[in-house]
Formats: structure tokens, sequence, C-alpha cells
């Protein structure tokens, strides 16, 4: 079994990868908005994954949701957000955040 790596592992190694396959490593280097993008579409690809049943292996579900946090570790890395203190500051926010769900175009369960 592979062990579990940290975040900020994964995003290292996620910019070693970056810089080795010359997918930019400081802000010059990259285009945001066309990372933002590429970030859109691994998530549709994963939408069209998951309503095709298509779950794992290559193009399933599994592989895209893979995708969309190595795309957003590569824009985090390059300039330099700490994404594990950014999701940690966020759940500690909605611990104590409310939400109307009788307003919200999305069911609880």
């Amino acid at each position: 079994m592979t062990k579990s790596l940290s975040i900020e592992e994964l995003t290292k190694l996620v910019m070693e990868q970056a810089k080795a396959k010359g997918f930019g490593v400081t802000p010059a280097d990259i285009n945001v908005a066309e990372k933002i993008a590429l970030i859109h579409s691994e998530v549709s690809e994963a939408f069209e994954a998951y309503r095709h049943k298509n779950m794992d292996g290559k193009d399933g579900f599994e592989e895209e949701l893979g995708d969309i946090i190595q795309r957003v570790l590569h824009l985090g890395g390059v300039l330099g957000i700490d994404i594990e203190q950014a999701i940690l500051k966020k759940l500690a926010h909605n611990k104590s955040r409310q939400w109307n769900w009788d307003e919200l175009n999305e069911s609880k369960g």
C-alpha cells in the first residue's frame, strides 16, 4: 500500500512534474485564466464520467477527480498558495456557517 502524503508533499510532486514537463512553475510562466479553464474542463470530464457510471479506470470519475486536484495544486504551487491552510481555514469558517436549505437549489443528502 502506498504511504499517504500530505497536501504539501503532493504539491511538491506536482510542481516537480510541472517543471519536468514544462507546465510552468512561476507566475510569469503561466496564464492563470487558462489554468482555471483547465481546472473547469477536468470538473466537466468528472461530471461526464459520473453520468456514464465510469467510476474508475482510464478517464473514470476517480481519475478525473485526481486530475482536478493536481491542477489545483499546480496553480496553488505556482502562486505560492498554501492549499492545506486554505482548506483548514475554510473548514473552520464553515463550522459555524448556516445554510438555508429551503432557499438553495440542492438537496441535503
